[in-house]
């Protein structure tokens, strides 16, 4: 069974307006297979094959020339000198949709294209599956701890994998083959000590010094292997929101997970009933609504512009959304009941914050609107936040 992704809607405006386009993304996400199956009249290469990348490599001139008519290049990030060559093919025989590039690193990447498609691509970003993918696949669990667990690789939902062990091998391919080659890592179980770290802190403000600490390294290479994951697609950083704020408010990061199944994963869970009695069930519920938020974001081709909020007096909210000169904002919470005093970190955020258009809450029980623009949400319809 072959998941549609919302995002194909926009990579085919896209195509109509740019010759190239660039699907960012993490492994396994579906980059290939939305550019392969979903798309037809496109030849493809794939530059992780060792014979293909020698020559790109090596004559990458003569690579371009044997790839005939519109034309898929897989793993971009492996040739990135390809991209000067591929300027000059554009800018010699401007064709809209020509070509798609898939990358699952951007650090490099990104540089890469600034300096040489600047104005010639559009670039998308292509996370894991939607709660809202897999229900227009019919696909549907009855709790929240079942779509943390199971994750969201298109694999696991469309070939029925076992999670664990999905997850089990995810997590070795990436740190031994992908972090090795970006990192050099001359001991891997320390950079798998600070991930796990990593998975326990989920969704709290940074610090780097104490993470250090905790993991035997300087606080300079936990920025340098968090700076990896988050270029890998493994982590997205969530910024505060200070503007207008001042000295006033926190202006540390937090970090999420973009696959949840991977988070469970990295903290021992084993099964769904799990999580249920996990002491970080809070912080797992959050990772899962901010990354729900987020891919929506990205389906639609908008940049991120997700925020959080916290002050020196202990204002805080979970989620800030930009939504023009306008702002939205968000409060998280695992429970299944409502009670007003959930609603209490939005109204005072609302009372300092005199631009918020519209407040919600998300939690694992039923939607209502309430008063004063603001609205409670299941987590399952989280990603249908307007913006």
């Amino acid at each position: 069974m072959l998941i549609e992704r919302q995002i194909l809607k926009e990579l085919e405006n896209l195509l109509k307006e740019y010759p190239v386009v660039t699907i960012l993304g993490p492994r396994q996400a579906g980059k290939t297979t939305l550019a392969k199956k979903f798309l037809k009249g496109y030849s493809y290469t794939n530059l992780e094959d060792p014979e293909r990348r020698a020559i790109a490599e090596n004559d990458p001139k003569a690579f371009l020339s044997n790839l005939k008519g519109k034309v898929i290049i897989d793993e971009i990030q492996r040739v990135p000198e390809l991209l000067s060559y591929i300027q000059v093919e554009v800018d010699a025989h401007p064709e809209n949709g020509h070509y798609i590039l898939t990358g699952s690193h951007q650090l490099s990447l990104r540089e890469a294209i600034t300096q040489s498609l600047a104005g010639r691509t559009a670039i998308l970003h292509l996370l894991p599956l939607s709660i809202a993918e897999l229900s227009n696949a019919g696909i549907r669990f009855n709790s929240f701890e079942e779509y943390a667990y199971t994750g969201f690789l298109p694999r696991i939902h469309e070939q029925s994998q076992r999670p664990t062990t999905a997850y089990a091998n995810y997590y070795q391919t990436y740190v031994e083959r992908d972090v090795r080659q970006l990192i050099q890592l001359k001991d891997a179980s320390l950079f798998e000590k600070m991930l796990k770290l990593l998975a326990g802190r989920s969704g709290q403000i940074v610090d780097y010094n104490s993470l250090a600490n905790d993991v035997g390294v300087d606080a300079k290479t936990i920025r340098h292997w968090i700076s990896i994951l988050e270029a890998s697609f493994i982590l997205f950083k969530l910024p505060p929101y200070f503007e207008n704020f001042g000295k006033r408010v926190i202006k540390s990061p937090k970090y999420y997970f973009t696959d949840v199944g991977l988070l469970c994963f990295l903290l021992g869970i084993r099964e769904a009933a799990q999580i249920t009695r996990d002491p970080l069930v809070g912080q797992i519920f959050e990772n899962l609504a901010v990354i729900e938020c987020l891919k929506q974001r990205y389906n639609e081709g908008q940049i991120a512009d997700l925020f959080y909020f916290r002050d020196h007096k202990g204002n805080e909210v979970d989620l800030v959304l930009q939504a023009g000169r306008q702002i939205k904002a968000v409060e998280i919470k695992s429970a299944m009941t409502f009670k007003m005093e959930q609603l209490k970190g939005l109204r005072r955020f609302k009372s300092i914050a005199p631009n918020v258009s519209d407040s919600y809450l998300i939690y694992n029980g039923d939607a209502q609107k309430l008063s004063d623009n603001v609205e409670a949400l299941n987590f399952r319809i989280c990603g249908q936040i307007e913006t």
